[in-house]
């Protein structure tokens, strides 16, 4: 099931933001530059307190940048998601306790007023999409950690969206359980092929689903370093174990220690 609005390209172009913080500004972001390619899996890893949740609620149109430019298509993030053109899922599922899985996942197409003829079909085929065959009617509470993870991004996808944002959407997972979504979310990827952009704190998170890591540095947050990450798709959990993958955690994790010793430094 492709992507009805099709791949966008997202670029972040020479983003700043600051925050008031007790009477003084508090910087953020300066100068992120960030190109996401049409239909690539951009991963963005850092230390904590650089400013990578902020800069995807920047994407998202939930946060404001103070300068710079943050497009999509060459159009705002807004203007995709009032469209329903922009997927986002956050490490809290938020799902409505009161609704279904099926109408948890059915929320943002009332939210922007939208209800396909082939509904049903759509939201069966995104229950099945994400391994939860046999519980539209459950409630949130009747569902562990990772089915409710699995329901939000069957929400963040029901709207077919050409562009993904993912705020540690795992991170609450145990580490077996965690894998086991990472394998999920691959999948997923491979058969919608939105441009996703994915912040975490997992080095082998980052380097199995992306095609590229962005490391951050911060005081105050910039794009530091880039990582290519050239395995061969679908990505077998057997890589995991492979020197090739460690070499490449490594140089991430190589580049997020200079980050921190910088930090420290300054």
């Amino acid at each position: 099931m492709a992507s009805s609005s099709g791949p966008r390209d997202l670029l972040f172009d020479n983003v700043e933001k600051s925050f008031d913080l007790r009477g003084a500004p508090l910087n953020v972001l300066k100068q992120v530059d960030l190109v996401c390619p049409v239909g690539s899996f951009t991963a963005i890893i850092g230390p904590s307190g650089c400013g990578k949740s902020t800069l995807l609620r920047i994407a998202t149109g939930l946060e404001t940048e103070d300068s710079g430019a943050v497009t999509i298509g060459g159009e705002p993030p807004t203007a995709l998601a009032h469209r329903g053109e922009l997927g986002v899922a956050f490490q809290d599922p938020a799902l409505l306790p009161w609704r279904s899985v099926r109408a948890n996942i059915t929320l943002p197409l009332d939210v922007i007023g939208r209800k396909p003829r082939d509904l049903d079909q759509r939201i069966k085929a995104l229950i099945a999409l994400v391994g939860l065959e046999g519980f539209g009617d459950a409630l949130p509470a009747e569902l562990s950690g990772g089915m409710r993870q699995r329901v939000a991004i069957a929400r963040a996808l029901v709207t077919d969206p050409g562009v993904l944002l993912l705020d540690e959407p795992f991170g609450a997972l145990d580490q077996i359980l965690r894998r086991q979504m990472n394998l999920e979310m691959q999948r997923i990827w491979l058969e919608r092929r939105a441009t996703t952009l994915l912040v975490t704190h997992g080095i082998d998170e980052a380097v199995f689903l992306a095609d590229r890591v962005a490391i951050m540095g911060t005081s105050p947050g910039c794009i530091a370093a880039m990582v290519d990450v050239d395995f061969q798709r679908p990505r077998p959990s057997t890589l995991l174990r492979d020197p090739a993958f460690h070499a490449v955690c490594d140089q991430v994790a190589e580049h997020l220690a200079r980050q921190l010793d910088a930090s420290k430094a300054a």
